[in-house]
């Protein structure tokens, strides 16, 4: 039976294997570039943790008193606290659990911060990279968050550079002929949770290609400005 064209090509999502470890001042674009078979056109998801150890975000935590007071240091608003889980706001915007520290697949006695400015962090690495390969790529910077009212993580866009992070479909119609009135869609946290189904909490893949997206997606914007919901459009604060 003739099933007609897909709306899209088939998107291939790749695991980049073979990085070394990263440390603090690795040239994270460099290693990308050596590990990744790139082409014009991809989308290079790469995982918060990678980044903010290049970028020497990482800190000792005091065995006498925990995570707690690092949390609260990186927040600018708690919401709910539950034992040692606490729910805050970081100054990006980010709700999330333990304003986003992460303490797995560090050093024992160490924390992970988010990057300072994760939107600038993907940005210096597109731009490391097309200058390198002379090649124009998308980049995400992902992490784990949690979600209202679900259980389960999923990865999601914090950071992003040459691509248009909300693809705003009001106005066009629906499969039926129907306008739509409300929806967008979040492309950069759909292609960060792609990109974890290769990559595993567990397996030391912190970057993978996805390539085959709609060249339509490509462009300017940012995650912090045009995903982070305002407070004045958020009803539950």
């Amino acid at each position: 039976m003739t099933t007609g064209q897909p709306a899209f090509p088939a998107i291939q999502v790749i695991p980049v294997e073979g990085l070394p470890e990263v440390r603090v001042g690795d040239d994270l674009a460099g290693l990308i570039a050596e590990a990744a078979d790139l082409v014009d056109g991809d989308v290079v998801v790469v995982t918060q943790k990678v980044v903010s150890k290049a970028e020497d975000r990482l800190v000792d935590i005091d065995p006498e008193v925990g995570h707690k007071p690092l949390v609260e240091r990186e927040s600018v608003r708690i919401l709910r606290r539950r034992g040692d889980l606490i729910i805050s706001e970081t100054e990006h915007g980010f709700v999330c659990a333990n304003a986003g520290i992460d303490l797995s697949n560090v050093e024992a006695g160490r924390a992970a911060l988010l990057p300072v400015d994760s939107d600038r962090s993907a940005r210096r690495i597109r731009d490391a990279l097309r200058h390198r390969l002379g090649l124009d790529v998308a980049v995400i910077v992902s992490d784990t968050f949690g979600r209202p009212w679900r259980r389960g993580v999923t990865d999601v866009a914090i950071g992003c550079a040459g691509l248009r992070p909300i693809v705003d479909l009001r106005g066009t119609n629906d499969a039926l002929g129907r306008e739509l009135q409300v929806t967008e869609v979040a492309i950069v946290d759909e292609i960060a949770a792609a990109a974890e189904l290769v990559m595993g909490k567990a397996a030391a893949v912190p970057v993978a290609l996805v390539r085959g997206v709609d060249p339509s997606w490509f462009g300017d914007g940012n995650v912090v400005a045009d995903v982070v919901r305002s407070p004045a459009e958020d009803l539950f604060r």
